[in-house]
């Protein structure tokens, strides 16, 4: 009989940088492995660089608070999504302001890319999903989907498939090139009511969908039919985020109950619990994750104004 050896981790804190002065709610990777953009309710999108541990010469100010930013280094922009429903298009080799859309008419949740597409994506609280050119920056498509938000998105790559989170707790599947409908299914529920999925996120092998809503569970989906394969009630409170590490063994997930957990990829099982009473951890809810390929830095930021950075090993 063979016997599956269980996985051990080691989590050290790195650094909490400050700078932001609100709530910290977007990030993604910056211009290299080391570097990190984040942006939230101070207006202010910032670069931070960790090697260095300190915060990068560049600064963008917005009118409005950033839900979502997305960085496509291969057209050299970054995109911001605000609450009053703007997309803000920067040229970062011109360091200004290119664009501004504003087909969304409540705040921008998710903004993902496609150069398969040649596309980019946003999820809005008006509960519109939009499909925009690359080349041009401007709308192609608009597709109502929910009276409530859309509030996330995700792209398998082995399927060509996308994955859309509703606010109503329905996930979308479609085409990812022809946008054609495929599969819908109730995600997440509390006390046999519905509530809203906050985050799909697609396993790095494109097997399964993992989701999180407001019911505090993680569940995970198999590709193809989506027929539910486990549910955990992972959380005390809404999951907002979920990333895989970068050799897509360990994934983590992030809750407005002020904790992240480091889960096992293959086996679901919980390995380390983040939280004030064992680290040195946020102490308001956690928004974002970013699991960096430099050092294995597992960067989170969250309402507290932190940005958080640990570094994950496995022993």
């Amino acid at each position: 009989m063979k016997t599956i050896k269980e996985m051990t981790i080691d989590v050290k804190h790195i650094a909490t940088l400050t700078g932001h002065s609100g709530c910290v709610y977007a990030m993604d990777k910056g211009f290299s492995e080391h570097t990190i953009f984040t942006g939230g309710s101070d207006r202010f999108i910032a670069l931070w660089n960790l090697e260095t541990l300190q915060a990068e010469k560049f600064s963008a100010a917005l009118p409005a608070p950033i839900y979502t930013i997305c960085h496509i280094p291969e057209k050299n922009i970054l995109l911001a999504g605000t609450t009053t429903g703007s997309i803000h298009i920067l040229d970062l080799e011109k360091k200004e302001e290119i664009k501004i859309l504003q087909h969304h008419q409540a705040p921008v949740f998710d903004i993902k890319y496609s150069l398969k597409t040649n596309c980019f994506y946003t999820a809005g609280g008006d509960g519109n999903f939009a499909v925009c050119d690359l080349d041009t920056l401007s709308l192609l498509k608009m597709k109502k989907l929910s009276q409530k938000k859309v509030r996330s998105i995700d792209f398998n790559d082995t399927t060509s498939e996308v994955a859309v989170a509703l606010g109503d707790s329905n996930i979308l599947i479609f085409d990812r090139h022809t946008l054609e409908y495929k599969k819908d299914f109730i995600a997440h529920q509390l006390a046999e009511k519905v509530v809203g999925a906050n985050i799909v996120r697609y396993s790095p092998d494109g097997k399964f969908l993992l989701t999180g809503g407001r019911d505090a569970h993680l569940k995970i989906w198999k590709v193809g039919d989506y027929e539910l394969v486990k549910s955990i009630p992972a959380h005390n409170w809404a999951i907002y985020d979920i990333v895989f590490n970068p050799d897509t063994t360990l994934f983590a997930t992030a809750s407005r109950d002020k904790t992240i957990k480091i889960w096992d990829a293959k086996t679901y099982q919980i390995l380390r619990r983040i939280r004030k009473e064992n680290f040195e951890a946020h102490t308001h809810s956690v928004n974002k994750l970013i699991w960096s390929t430099y050092h294995n830095y597992l960067v989170s930021v969250g309402d507290d104004k932190m940005v958080m950075i640990r570094e994950v090993n496995r022993k």
